[in-house]
């Protein structure tokens, strides 16, 4: 018996004091779900992979796609695994801890899942298990947001969610709004059932997909989604900078129309209610309420901030985020698109950063400031050259 009380079964099947234990855990940390998969080689996940690849699909993006023999194969990440233990940990509550935007200090949208660093948070929760697993006597590794490992897939394979039609998966009553992890075991666990998909003839994602990268039930156009061509290198798409508004980081259009993520919402407000409600009444003296975004969340960001800042206090501020090749110009890059959707082009401060950026020599920055320009109706600041570079008819 190890020091947790847990049994030790030989070569076959972990007693069941094992998962229970494991259970328990996952919800001392803060856990949304926890299900067991074989570690298998997920051969049908690497097809659909490397076919999705084959037609161009994945637009570059090399999470998961970069080797997916690797990154659906358990085995490779650890040799002799026989369990992956996946979890789920929830983010996005939907408080706002920005300003209102006001058109003279324009502001970008952060998505739900790049607000706060939620990772780090699951990787912690994640090495709880582990560390359960390894004073039980097992190895084991954790898992998340790697390439070894195609995370979605996991979680569906140990019964966690079902792959809605926005790519995602979707845990029954509680929807997508999960970072996704595992540890991977040689611990030879019980497995857990897939579950049925649950979207039925819903199609709201595909409908509210502002550029209709959802090409598919589960299939995503890469080369369209506007949270990719965030991350991508290189010039944003001109057919795509108005759709993309005021977001500076990250989509969640086809995750909030969601039925099942907005069920889940209204349910969850409405037990905050309940206890706060509760908390009024069993307490002596009135309790004072927590001020949205009080956890330090980051859901707006000042766009002309963003473009003053050095690129050593843009690496600071969002360096955990994707961003191609550490360089900060991605993030001017996205930031000026903002402003072109966004701002008002009579101010002074805007028409200074647009004349500090069609004046620095970047080509890719001064394409970008061009086209914000243009889009603002400034053509007076640019010269014929620029004029051409910011040409919003995408020609």
């Amino acid at each position: 018996m190890a020091d947790d009380g847990v049994v030790v079964a030989g070569d076959g099947v972990v007693d069941a004091e094992l998962l229970v234990a494991l259970r328990a855990r996952a919800a001392e940390v803060g856990l949304a779900a926890m299900g067991v998969a074989s570690a298998e080689p997920m051969v049908g996940v690497r097809e659909v992979l490397e076919d999705r690849r084959r037609r161009g699909l994945d637009a570059g993006m090399q999470f998961t796609y970069r080797n997916p023999l690797r990154s659906t194969d358990p085995q490779r990440a650890l040799p002799g695994a026989r369990s992956l233990v996946v979890a789920a940990m929830g983010y996005g509550d939907g408080a706002s801890g920005g300003a209102p935007s006001a058109p003279d200090r324009p502001r970008g949208s952060v998505a739900l899942y790049a607000r706060r660093d939620y990772y780090s948070e699951l990787r912690s929760a994640l090495g709880e298990l582990a560390g359960l697993l390894q004073r039980a006597g097992w190895r084991a590794r954790v898992l998340a947001d790697d390439n070894a490992l195609v995370d979605r897939a996991a979680a569906h394979k140990a019964g966690l969610g079902w792959f809605g039609k926005n790519c995602n998966i979707l845990l029954p009553d509680l929807g997508s709004l999960f970072v996704l992890g595992s540890v991977l075991s040689d611990a030879p666990l019980s497995t857990d059932k897939p579950v049925d998909d649950g979207c039925g003839r819903c199609t709201r994602c595909h409908s509210a997909c502002p550029t209709g990268a959802l090409i598919g039930a589960g299939i995503m156009d890469a080369s369209r989604c506007l949270a990719w061509l965030l991350q991508k290198p290189g010039d944003f798409p001109v057919e795509f900078r108005e759709a993309l508004g005021d977001r500076l980081y990250g989509c969640d259009d086809c995750q909030t129309v969601c039925p099942v993520n907005t069920r889940a919402a209204r349910s969850a407000s409405a037990g905050v209610d309940a206890n706060r409600r509760s908390a009024r009444t069993d307490a002596k003296e009135p309790q004072e309420k927590a001020a949205p975004g009080g956890t330090g969340e980051l859901d707006q960001v000042d766009i002309l901030d963003l473009l003053s800042a050095s690129d050593g206090d843009l690496l600071a501020r969002f360096g955990r985020w994707y961003i191609p090749k550490r360089d900060p110009r991605a993030l001017r890059r996205n930031a000026l698109i903002v402003l072109g959707n966004t701002a008002d082009g009579r101010s002074q401060e805007v028409e200074a950063a647009l004349r500090r950026y069609l004046g620095s020599g970047d080509a890719l920055l001064v394409s970008h400031a061009a086209w914000a320009a243009q889009r603002l109706g400034r053509e007076d600041l640019l010269s014929p050259l620029q004029l051409q570079m910011g040409d919003v008819s995408g020609k």
